[in-house]
This record gives structure tokens, sequence and C-alpha cells, in this order.
């Protein structure tokens, strides 16, 4: 017996932000690859250029951390294609490198090693950080996601159909010293996803969140090889993930297979702990 075909995305328009690399891009070529037209958003134009040249898709240059920008290019999309199925809010942003704490971290890390927890010194990273720091990492992730959330919905109720993606962080789940600011935004998508989906199941609209773990991306770029190492220690399986294996978990998303998926949360992080 021939095995049945796998559902495609024929037809249907998915905007993804944040596009121009990255998860973005291996998300906007796994889509293309069945079917959808994608509207790829970024911030850089020549990315985000590339990746819509790459899958036959259209552009939309902004920062997710504009509301009237997203809603207007949400609008162009719609008006342009004549409707909106799939909304994936990626953008992201890493935490600024800073190679002075990277090194305290290592230094703490041994000391607890040893045991000589009462030389641990104070990490200050809470301490050190600035409003602007804060507030920008909240905007990017979480205002991104809910400026991206509700313009979708505008255009999927009253269609009555829909599959909104978010992009958390295993940090959401699982948050670790370093990085607070990140660790917020990335849990309070969650709880987004997860009060949208009980507000919108009934019309036939999905909201979903992934985590992922440690992806090698241009993201990391910044990470020294020394920190690294003590991330990819902590993966069970022994290395960071690539684009491509979150793709296919957001396709699964984003198309009809996950049919009864709603208000979930799905994790990728090769046993990240």
């Amino acid at each position: 017996m021939d095995k049945p075909s796998s559902p495609t995305l024929d037809g249907q328009v998915a905007f993804i932000t944040g596009a121009g690399s990255g998860l973005g891009a291996a998300f906007a070529r796994r889509l293309a690859a069945d079917g959808a037209l994608i509207v790829v958003n970024d911030l850089a134009a020549d990315a985000a250029a590339a990746t819509a040249a790459e899958v036959g898709g259209d552009t939309a240059i902004f920062d997710v951390t504009d509301s009237a920008a997203f809603d207007a290019e949400v609008d162009k999309a719609v008006a342009r294609h004549g409707r909106l199925d799939i909304m994936i809010n990626n953008a992201g942003i890493a935490p600024a490198p800073d190679p002075a704490r990277v090194e305290r971290m290592m230094a703490s890390a041994a000391l607890r090693m040893e045991g000589r927890i009462a030389e641990i010194p104070p990490a200050d990273v809470l301490t050190s950080m600035t409003d602007e720091e804060w507030d920008r990492m909240l905007k990017v992730h979480l205002y991104g996601a809910f400026y991206g959330t509700r313009a979708a919905l505008r255009h999927m109720q009253p269609a009555r159909r829909g599959s909104i993606v978010n992009i958390s962080s295993i940090l959401g789940q699982h948050p670790s010293a370093g990085a607070p600011h990140y660790a917020t935004a990335k849990a309070a998508i969650i709880a987004l996803t997860r009060s949208v989906a009980q507000e919108t199941a009934h019309l036939g609209i999905r909201v979903n969140a992934v985590c992922p773990g440690y992806v090698d991306t241009p993201l990391l770029a910044p990470l020294d090889d020394a920190l690294k190492a003590m991330i990819t220690m902590q993966i069970a399986s022994g290395r960071m993930a690539r684009a491509e294996e979150l793709a296919e978990l957001v396709r699964f998303l984003a198309g009809p297979e996950s049919s009864y998926s709603t208000g979930d949360v799905f994790t990728a992080s090769g046993g990240y702990a």
C-alpha cells in the first residue's frame, strides 16, 4: 500500500519574523518547501531579501518592537495575498557578550565543583543590568510576540482559521543564572501562548510555543569557545541543535498535522539539563 502523502501548505501565507538568518530562515525554507508563500521579516534588509529570493517570498522590513509597523506590514501582506494562515513570532536577540562576566562564571563554576561555595563572589548580573537592557530584551521577545499575535488574530479570527507559533526557549522553562531578562521574556511568551490559545481555540485558531535548547545559529556567534563547551557539556546529546531540526517541529505546528495541538509547549533541547 502506498504511504499517504503528507498534507502540504499550498496556497497558505506564512509571516515569519526574524527570518533573515538563523532559525527564521530555516523556518522559511521548510515551509516554502511544502508550498507556503513566505513573508520574510527582518531588520536587515539585505538578509531579508536574500531569504525571500531563496524561497520566492516577500519582504517586510521593520522592527518587531514597532507595533504600528507590525500592524501595517501584516495588513499589507493580507491585502496583497488575500489571507494569512501562519504567523511565526521568532525574532529575537541574545544578551550582549561580556567576556569579563564569562570569565567570572567559569571561575565560579570551578569553585562550585570544588565545594568552595563561600568563596564564590556575587555574579552581579541583575544588579549591573540597566533599565535599557531589561526593556530592550522584553520589547523584542515578549512585545514582539504580542504585537505579532495581535496583528495575526485580527485577520485569523474573521477567517476562523490559522496557526501561530511563538518561539520561546528552554530558558523560559528552566531559567538559569546569567540572563534573567532573557529568561523572563521567554517564560512570559509561554504564558501569552497558553492564554491566547484558550481564547481562540473555538475559532479554529491554534497557538503553540516552541522551546529550543541551544541552536547553532549566528545568534550564538558572540559566545567564546569555552562558554560553548560549557553549554555543550550540559546537553545529553553532546551537541547543539541544527536550525533545520527545529524547522521540522515548527512545520508540524504550522500545518494540519498538529490539528489537536493548541496552548501546548514543545521542547527540543537535546536533553539539556
